[in-house]
């Protein structure tokens, strides 16, 4: 009975004193990392599968099929030996890819805790725009996630070609994992930026021909953006992460020159049928103070007898 009177009880437009806001954000951050940790326990079982799959494209491309104690040259060029260090090493490792497995593999549970705790305040077009902003930015992070993931051999070949003669490069784990997730992050949240500039648009802040004047400036903070973001230092994983984000402002570009065409079409259109026009509710002069006090005065009585009739005025 009583949470069916507060489900009765609810504000239609999710308004809620301070007190059951708290309660609710306790609730969905508890219900988030219960999921976090069910995803965590769930990568631990699997943590040598996950260990392979994050360190399989580097030992294929640079691992050296001899021990480290003999030369560090292949026939194909150099390579490098994956190695742990220190006695805790590996259970600080299994912790931390086991957390980060349970923060990705809950991502969808603390997602939607996330949104059902913003979206009761938000506007119905609100909802429709971050609707669609997430279901454009996750495949777009994905997709930079995927570029890392085979970006990264290459950049590797390129530098353990550095390596000197008779050098053994010896090649952490944690910091190699450490250095694919940065990249995997980056290369992600860089693929967002044409939906960025998207979103601007249909709301109105930015137009696609001010954008497309910005051009020579975006190309040159991309590049400078790519050599500073990319953890490595090598130009091709600087030039790997540059030229697809280009490439993503070119068609947001296109995409919001697209849509202004199309507003301005609408509007030249003017309204729908089963729509109501525009009211102009700019306020207008209706002339002097005078004219309207003289408007409203009443005309004056008259004192002589003449002008009465049974002791009363004509006005009367």
């Amino acid at each position: 009975m009583l949470k069916s009177a507060r489900k009765q009880e609810k504000d239609p437009e999710g308004r809620m004193p301070l007190a059951d806001h708290l309660r609710e954000l306790r609730n969905r951050l508890a219900k988030a990392m219960l999921a976090i940790m069910v995803g965590a326990i769930v990568g631990a079982m699997y943590y040598q599968d996950i260990i392979n799959l994050l360190t399989d494209p580097i030992q294929q491309s640079v691992g050296c099929t001899k021990p480290f104690t003999e030369l560090a040259k292949q026939s194909d060029g150099a390579c490098g030996n994956i190695t742990m260090s220190g006695l805790m090493g590996p259970f600080t490792l299994m912790i931390k890819v086991s957390l980060t497995a349970g923060v990705v593999g809950a991502s969808p549970v603390w997602l939607y805790q996330l949104w059902a705790f913003v979206a009761p305040g938000l506007h119905r077009s609100e909802k429709k725009y971050a609707m669609a902003f997430v279901a454009a930015g996750f495949p777009l992070f994905m997709a930079g996630a995927w570029f890392s993931y085979h970006v990264l051999p290459t950049a590797a070949n390129v530098l353990l070609d550095f390596t000197p003669d008779h050098a053994v490069n010896l090649l952490p784990l944690d910091d190699l994992l450490d250095l694919v997730t940065r990249m995997v992050i980056v290369f992600g949240l860089s693929f967002e930026l044409p939906l960025l500039l998207v979103m601007l648009n249909l709301t109105g802040v930015i137009a696609g021909r001010r954008m497309l004047g910005w051009w020579r400036g975006m190309i040159l903070g991309v590049t400078i953006f790519a050599a500073f973001a990319t953890p490595t230092v090598d130009p091709v994983s600087m030039l790997s992460l540059a030229a697809p984000i280009v490439v993503l402002y070119f068609l947001a570009v296109g995409f919001s020159i697209m849509n202004d065409r199309r507003k301005q079409r609408r509007e030249a259109m003017g309204p729908a049928d089963d729509e109501a026009s525009e009211l102009d509710l700019t306020p207008e002069d209706i002339g002097e103070v005078e004219t309207v006090s003289a408007m409203r005065t009443v005309p004056e009585q008259s004192d002589s007898a003449h002008d009465r009739a049974n002791g009363y005025d004509d006005v009367t």
